[in-house]
């Protein structure tokens, strides 16, 4: 597909998740139908090898073979995409990255260097090597929380001030302040935050999520979207009902569980039950037990009956 700008990334953006056998391989059948899952519920775009697609976990031949089927299916199916080429090696992340601009994604998400912290003049020499790898495909910041050098709202406008390629940021968000610091910037990069919080970002000039939400269902996700885009106040009220349900039942499996958030993505699969994934992870993170779903899901569908499917 052609590169997207800025202003075209927007919306309710699904995630790839690693389907994982009891031997540790990926199921690259499931992987298919999730895809075309995607596709068929008209997302606003999907990308591969981000958390819950456990791009710190694959082989390099893995890698190209996600890839390479992501790729196939969208632009047979018009449908936007990105490529995360994330790797906590930088040399690891180029080279992701040469391969997977031949596959034509719309952008390529990136993480800073992931072992020791970076200072801001090693992070623009990367993200300018990267940039010139890339070409005219634009790149996307992932930057958690959790990463070892977390940009605060002006750490990502002087970071984009040094680097014209930087299209879009993939963000925790923030209270209102933060939005209040990122305005300067909302008109030049795709600014995306957490998808059970969208709609009160949405408000605040956020243009879309990478979306957990999504995980759960990725059609109910793109129809509260949708909904953002017409009657805003409605799409808030769902909100509280989907913010309820992520801090009673999701979020302590994080705080006090110690469950990754790849697992806690996996978990939201399964409740949401739209693909016959399971909650594995692969060795060595621990996984989500099965029988906690069956619960989940009987006080989600009590909750968010539109996003829990028998």
């Amino acid at each position: 597909m052609k590169p997207l700008k800025h202003h075209e990334i927007r919306g309710n953006w699904a995630t790839l998740l690693l389907p994982i056998q009891s031997d540790d391989s990926i199921d690259y059948s499931l992987l298919s139908e999730q895809i075309d899952r995607f596709i068929e519920f008209k997302v606003s775009g999907i990308y591969s090898n981000g958390t819950a697609g456990e791009f710190y976990n694959q082989t390099e031949q893995e890698f190209d073979k996600i890839s390479e089927l992501l790729a196939e299916k969208c632009n047979k199916a018009d449908m936007p995409f990105q490529i995360g080429v994330s790797h906590m090696s930088p040399i690891l992340s180029l080279g992701r990255l040469q391969r997977a601009v031949q596959l034509k994604p719309g952008a390529v998400q990136v993480i800073l260097p992931d072992w020791a912290p970076t200072c801001f003049e090693e992070n623009v020499v990367f993200m300018q090597r990267m940039a010139e790898q890339a070409g005219d495909i634009g790149l996307v910041l992932y930057n958690p929380p959790h990463a070892k050098r977390h940009l605060p709202p002006a750490g990502i406008i002087k970071l984009k001030q040094h680097l014209p390629s930087l299209i879009g940021v993939k963000t925790a968000g923030g209270v209102a302040t933060w939005y209040q610091e990122m305005q300067s910037i909302m008109s030049e990069l795709s600014v995306f935050v957490p998808g059970h919080k969208l709609a009160g970002g949405f408000q605040q000039g956020a243009h879309g999520a990478y979306s957990n939400a999504a995980c759960l269902n990725p059609l109910a996700a793109q129809l509260w979207y949708n909904q953002m885009l017409v009657n805003i106040d409605e799409a808030l009220l769902l909100e509280k009902r989907i913010v309820t349900f992520f801090e009673d039942y999701i979020r302590p499996y994080i705080t006090k569980q110690q469950y990754s958030n790849q697992a806690v993505d996996k978990l939201l699969a399964c409740i949401g039950n739209w693909t016959p994934i399971s909650p594995r992870l692969r060795w060595p993170y621990k996984s989500v037990p099965e029988q906690d779903v069956k619960e989940i899901r009987k006080a989600g569908k009590a909750l968010l009956p539109e996003f829990i499917l028998n």
